[in-house]
């Protein structure tokens, strides 16, 4: 199985190790870890730090195999970068105006990244984080839920055959694994709790129009075909934990802090656009008219 896996790591290894942004940042905090020399080139020493640097580059799946399923692959691909670049430099490429002004924004690249992470990290607290949370509690306070089932079926004749075997007093979830086409047949139709943002408009509207126990006395008709809909219960949203949603509070933070700071930037600096023909913006409608 490793043996297939390294295979595959192979092929994305090279462009790991070249991609421009930086991995997500290592562990700082212990400046005493130990980031021994595990290869030295022509007495430039590679350290495990760059090798790990270079795992966090790979995509999501590869990162997730242990760091010595591909440590080898990505050490050799580090040695080879260093090997060519060597040569490169040795020729003078590094000198040529073209190499200079990529190597000039991959330098800008590394750095953008490394300042936003360090600016953004100082700013996401325990306390902007608690209040995040807060503001969500209290955004979920009066949202509501219902539990429902629904039968779908492919026309409005086979759902409104439906409703009069259910005004006959046929049992719902009977009549849903029985007649439903939707993958929920199986368990009588049951969809479980769910808020109105969570389904199709159209359904939202009629299921949270029901009381419960009530069902759709029309076809309620949806880009999947036609529904009949059963409410069983309502409740008031219960808000998640807050470990449960900690991750995707600090993203949102992350980007609108990052977002916000760009923009104050944008604001101060003197930013000049151009067309892509080297043209000035305000040139472009009559670059375009006729004469």
């Amino acid at each position: 199985m490793f043996g297939s896996v390294c295979r595959a790591a192979a092929l994305v290894v090279v462009f790991a190790v070249l991609l421009p942004s930086p991995a997500p940042a290592a562990e700082d905090k212990d400046e005493k870890r130990d980031d021994p020399v595990v290869a030295i080139v022509d007495g430039a020493p590679i350290q495990r730090s760059d090798v790990e640097e270079a795992r966090g580059r790979l995509p999501a799946r590869m990162r997730q195999l242990p760091l010595q399923v591909v440590f080898e692959l990505l050490r050799d691909s580090l040695i080879n970068t260093k090997l060519v670049a060597g040569q490169a430099r040795e020729q003078g490429l590094h000198e040529e105006e073209k190499i200079r002004r990529q190597m000039a924004r991959t330098e800008d690249q590394i750095l953008e990244r490394a300042f936003l992470v360090r600016y953004i990290e100082e700013r996401i607290t325990e306390d902007a984080l608690q209040e995040r949370y807060e503001k969500l509690v209290g955004e979920m306070k009066d949202k509501e839920e219902i539990s429902a089932r629904h039968i779908l079926v492919e026309t409005e004749g086979k759902a409104r055959e439906i409703i009069a075997e259910l005004k006959k007093g046929e049992d719902f979830a009977e009549l849903a694994k029985k007649r439903s086409t939707g993958p929920s047949a199986s368990g009588g139709g049951d969809l479980g709790f769910f808020s109105a943002d969570q389904m199709v408009p159209e359904f939202a509207k009629a299921a949270f129009a029901l009381d419960k126990g009530e069902f759709t006395e029309t076809p309620v008709k949806t880009q999947f075909g036609w529904h009949v809909i059963k409410v069983e219960d309502r409740r008031t949203a219960k808000p998640p934990a807050v470990e449960e949603v900690s991750k995707t509070l600090r993203a949102e933070l992350s980007r609108e802090i990052g977002a916000a700071y760009i923009q104050g930037l944008r604001e101060k600096a003197d930013v000049q656009r151009f067309n892509s023909d080297g043209s000035p913006l305000e040139d472009v409608g009559k670059a375009q008219t006729p004469k």
